[in-house]
């Protein structure tokens, strides 16, 4: 059995084999090639922060995955880390532990940002290149790394936003330290009107800006909602769009951006991210389509993240 800390899974994680394996875990699920427990949500008003485990089994692949993540976000004011957690992988023959990987939330982190940017990628507008990240925390970082990764021939220019005005200028100075082109962005509306590309990564329980703001064109990737009552777009915005995606349908629905669709029309046109990458759906049809990816996130990430780590393990011994 493995037991890898942090600093150990560091060292095995390849990003283009990341990558690779999470999109063809977004298709397998779309497939119904999954098999996913019900999400445990765990509240904790009084510190700011929740928990979450998922669970799940990718079919004809040798473990399944429980993987237990957390967020407490005033963390960052006491000298922590806003996000925690750790993957438990086991056999899918016999049940016995096959690997406890002591990530500190990374590998959740990492998986969010890569599941971001495959959205982004499949769904922006081909010149799409100004891009809005609203908030300031980890995932705001790992949202911009990964997308600047996954399509290094695209010269992104990220403007960040964020209500935390020394949080920004760190992400800034972070980004700019892997020669990102990032800028402070401090009038959230103009920026919004401004954006090819617009991801938000917050904990918000209410629209963080207003209607008709975005442009016609504009592709937006929403990661913060992932309970219920959290919420980042406006609902018109929602309701207005040319083209829904999310990641699961039964998670977007019940407890991610979309948990604000009344319309059982609308919610009928909300099409899985693994459809679109298999060309089972069509994407983007226009250059003037208002696209939305509502990314939930799912155990098909956790299990691909976490068997791509094991294997590496496996080829170095």
């Amino acid at each position: 059995m493995y037991d890898l800390n942090k600093s150990q899974i560091l060292e095995l994680f390849q990003f283009d084999n990341a990558a690779r394996v999470i999109s063809d875990a977004y298709v397998a699920s779309s497939n119904g090639h999954v098999q996913t427990g019900d999400v445990v949500h765990l509240s904790f008003p009084e510190s700011n922060g929740d928990c979450h485990v998922k669970s799940g089994h990718i079919r004809n692949t040798d473990s399944y995955v429980i993987k237990i993540a957390s967020g407490f976000y005033d963390n960052p004011s006491k000298g922590l880390p806003s996000s925690n957690g750790m993957m438990l992988a086991f056999s899918a023959t016999t049940g016995e532990p096959t690997a406890i990987l002591r990530d500190e939330g990374w590998l959740t982190d990492m998986r969010t940002g890569i599941g971001g940017a495959i959205a982004t990628k499949a769904l922006a507008a081909k010149n799409a290149k100004k891009v809005l990240i609203i908030g300031s925390g980890i995932q705001a970082q790992f949202q911009a790394k990964c997308l600047a990764s996954l399509m290094p021939e695209r010269s992104f220019n990220f403007n960040i936003w964020g209500r935390n005005e020394n949080a920004v200028t760190v992400l800034v100075e972070e980004l700019r330290s892997h020669n990102l082109n990032a800028d402070v962005a401090t009038n959230l509306d103009e920026e919004v009107s401004h954006a090819d590309i617009i991801i938000t990564t917050t904990p918000a329980t209410s629209f963080l800006f207003g209607d008709n703001l975005v442009r016609p064109g504009t592709h937006v990737t929403a990661i913060g909602a992932d309970t219920h009552g959290k919420q980042e777009l406006p609902t018109s915005l929602i309701e207005s769009a040319s083209l829904l995606v999310c990641d699961m349908m039964s998670q977007s629905l019940n407890h991610g951006e979309f948990q604000v669709i009344n319309d059982t029309y609308l919610s009928k046109k909300v099409v899985e991210l693994g459809n679109i990458l298999s060309n089972s759906c069509a994407g983007r049809t226009s250059d003037n389509d208002i696209t939305i990816a509502d990314l939930t996130g799912i155990a098909a990430q956790d299990i691909a993240i976490t068997s791509g780590i094991i294997d590496a393990a496996a080829f170095g011994k």
